[in-house]
């Protein structure tokens, strides 16, 4: 027998050594990189976190802002209110139907606990939500009433905007201490960053709003 012959079975072995080890690298590459994956995945909002009681609650908020911006945008004449009338509209339209997908995303329901629940905790809601009518819950929010938003609907002129200059800066008034409380009790990054634009967004909008007021000399 030759010595290349002699040799086969041995180089065999190593091969199938070598393909074991790498195979067993493989493995423990495999292995490595999953439990990372698995401890870098985000971990979704539950139904009752802040983040899905905000989304929850806003959409409410912004759908009523929706309606009193459109309304006013149909018949005032005033030029810079129907500019921003129109840019409030559009941009919480926008927003309502991104926490609609984020609620859909998380794989909760589109509606939960009572309104501002999910506040408790925070420094900017100090009331028990569930003693709380869903009128004064939504008073505390700064919603419009159905009296105050069929006055919206029939007044003109002058009137119409002084009345939707006063609705909507109570209406954003009420938004900020709930953007404000998902910053203070959230983790979701996105979430989070949506809620601090609208604090800016509103804040600036509120003085607009004022500085127009003041223009056009409405009362209060």
């Amino acid at each position: 027998m030759s010595d290349d012959t002699a040799g086969r079975p041995a180089r065999r072995w190593v091969l199938v050594a070598l393909v074991a080890v790498a195979l067993v690298a493989v493995a423990f590459a495999v292995g490595r990189f999953t439990a990372f994956g698995a401890s870098a995945a985000p971990v979704r909002p539950s139904t009752v976190s802040a983040e899905a009681g905000f989304a929850r609650d806003m959409q409410v908020h912004h759908g009523q802002a929706v309606e009193m911006a459109m309304e006013i945008y149909r018949k005032t004449g005033d030029e810079e209110l129907r500019t921003l009338s129109y840019d409030i509209a559009t941009a919480q339209s926008a927003q309502r139907g991104e926490m609609y997908g984020w609620l859909v995303e998380w794989g909760l329901p589109q509606a939960g606990a009572p309104l501002m629940s999910w506040m408790a905790a925070s420094s900017e809601h100090g009331h028990d939500a569930e003693a709380a009518t869903d009128a004064q819950l939504r008073d505390e929010m700064g919603m419009a009433t159905d009296a105050q938003l069929a006055d919206l609907r029939s007044a003109t002129g002058t009137a119409a905007d002084c009345l939707f200059l006063d609705l909507m800066i109570r209406h954003h008034e009420g938004a900020i201490p709930m953007a404000q409380a998902v910053i203070e009790l959230g983790d979701d990054a996105r979430v989070l960053t949506v809620a601090e634009s609208m604090i800016t967004a509103q804040t600036s909008e509120i003085d607009a709003m004022k500085s127009i007021q003041n223009r056009l000399g409405c009362a209060g």
